[in-house]
């Protein structure tokens, strides 16, 4: 029996779109600790009920969070130092320390490139690394491998942590003792959440790395040959974003290995992540029904042939195992009458972009046709910033933009858009931070296709000075049109 409503829909409300690595950490980039916190506080006081982020696993190529090295393992660098200090792990000396190594190479790379504040994976783990090195002797050294509280996670965890260690050359525990670190810092940042009335949205890609723990774990689960390289890699074909299509250079799955375990693999990966977060964003979510399917070797993805998967296989054993699907269906793309009705059997909403609004006349993604189990976005990771799409729109776009969205509209296209998925009958409307605060191209957080320079934006030091007059408009546009928390939780922490 289906469920009757999708948890993710039972309220009209609206989040907010920012990774976590986009906050304003200490360490050239945000984490788990007091950046979060106070971007969840935010949050609240702008009457947002999600906070929606990108996939938090360990990154890989590119630092692109859709390239993981990990379905099940969470990012090291989001371990916050300040809360390795506050259990006693390092001392106040060396959070100083990582704060002035981060400071240093991050400021010469924006110096090299003369940008403004931006994530720097490279300058983070530079400055992270011998932190927790220090944190994990004297976690080793006090016996904290013996601890219940560590022996609890190792016993929940072992059908990956293992895997993982063992993918990192692990021998000594360090790669263990940082995913129990990440796993008390994310409890503690759901449990903040909650307090303050703000739900956790996640992400998980369809696909995973050939360079993984979970190929190197599990590489029967894979369509590989007998030098454990792909047969066919995933893509899509060309479309908006690219002419030569998209090549991801995934493996596809092999399907019947799947099917014999029952998809038990699919049913831990999605079980983890309803752990972590309140729903999750299936990307690239036609590839339960369809995918495209590259020769290995391919240069690009303008060659290659569409197959049926088996999705509602798949859907159907993570319910029958996990319940309740919150789960949001990232239906863009190539998506046929058999791909919506796999979203609808499940009860899982799809998504509309407002600034594919205006193409044509009468659009299918202006409001007036959202179905009230839809989610409404702005724009996405993948989009220009709407300052950026404004400045790229055709006259004919513009002038459709203006009639339906007044004059005001070609000043300020962001706020228009923001007010358009607010009255929209969408359960949940989502909006970049990036357009909340108004900003253009150089705030774009990733070009699909294009391999290097992408999520690195980071809120910058004007933030602080912008941060309450951003919050009190959303409020104000929320009340206005049903989407504030149930919980009015002005009360600042």
């Amino acid at each position: 029996m289906t469920q009757r409503i999708n948890p993710i829909l039972d309220r009209r409300a609206y989040g907010v779109l920012a990774h976590i690595s986009s906050l304003d950490g200490d360490c050239a980039i945000g984490d788990a600790g007091p950046s979060a916190m106070r971007f969840l506080d935010w949050c609240a006081e702008a009457g947002a009920g999600w906070w929606q982020m990108l996939p938090v696993g360990p990154v890989g190529a590119g630092d692109s969070p859709y390239s993981s090295t990990s379905s099940f393992a969470g990012e090291p660098l989001f371990i916050s130092l300040e809360g390795l200090h506050e259990d006693g792990l390092i001392s106040a000396r060396t959070v100083r320390e990582a704060r002035r190594t981060a400071a240093h190479l991050g400021g010469q790379a924006l110096k090299a490139r003369g940008a403004r504040a931006r994530s720097n994976f490279e300058a983070a783990r530079a400055a992270k690394e011998p932190a927790f090195l220090e944190a994990f002797e004297v976690f080793r050294l006090e016996r904290g491998f013996e601890s219940s509280e560590y022996r609890s996670f190792a016993r929940r965890e072992r059908s990956w942590l293992d895997g993982w260690s063992r993918y990192q050359r692990d021998t000594g525990g360090f790669h263990a003792f940082l995913q129990f670190q990440f796993d008390r810092q994310w409890e503690r940042l759901r449990a903040h959440a909650a307090r303050r009335g703000v739900r956790l949205l996640g992400d998980v890609p369809i696909f995973v790395s050939l360079d993984s723990a979970d190929v190197a774990s599990e590489p029967a689960l894979f369509r590989l040959d007998s030098r454990g390289q792909p047969q066919v890699v995933t893509g899509v074909p060309p479309d908006c974003f690219s002419a030569d299509g998209q090549l991801w250079g995934h493996p596809h799955y092999r399907w019947d290995a799947h099917r014999r375990q029952g998809f038990d693999w699919w049913c831990r990966r999605l079980g983890i992540a309803l752990r972590r977060f309140d729903g999750v964003r299936i990307d690239h979510f036609v590839g339960f029904h369809h995918a495209y399917e590259i020769r290995a070797g391919a240069r690009t993805a303008r060659r290659g042939l569409w197959r049926p998967q088996p999705g509602r296989e798949v859907l159907t054993a993570a319910r029958r195992k996990l319940g309740s699907l919150a789960l949001i269906a990232e239906d863009l793309g190539a998506v046929t009458p058999e791909v919506v009705a796999l979203r609808k059997a499940f009860q899982l909403p799809g998504m509309k972009v407002l600034q594919n609004a205006f193409g044509g006349n009468d659009s299918g993604e202006l409001p007036h046709h959202h179905p009230l189990d839809s989610v409404v976005y702005t724009g996405t990771h993948d989009n220009e910033t709407t300052v950026q799409w404004r400045d790229s729109r055709s006259a004919d776009e513009l002038v459709r933009l203006r009639t339906v969205c007044g004059p005001e509209a070609l000043r300020d296209p962001a706020a228009a858009l923001i007010r358009m998925a607010f009255a929209s009958p969408a359960q949940l409307a989502v909006v970049p931070l990036q357009d909340v605060l108004g900003l253009g191209a150089k705030a774009r957080m990733n070009v699909p296709g294009i391999a290097l320079g992408n999520w690195t934006w980071r809120i910058g030091s004007d933030w602080a000075a912008v941060r309450h007059g951003c919050a009190k408009r959303l409020r104000a546009l929320a009340q206005a049109t049903g989407r504030t928390q149930v919980a009015d939780s002005r009360r600042r922490t």
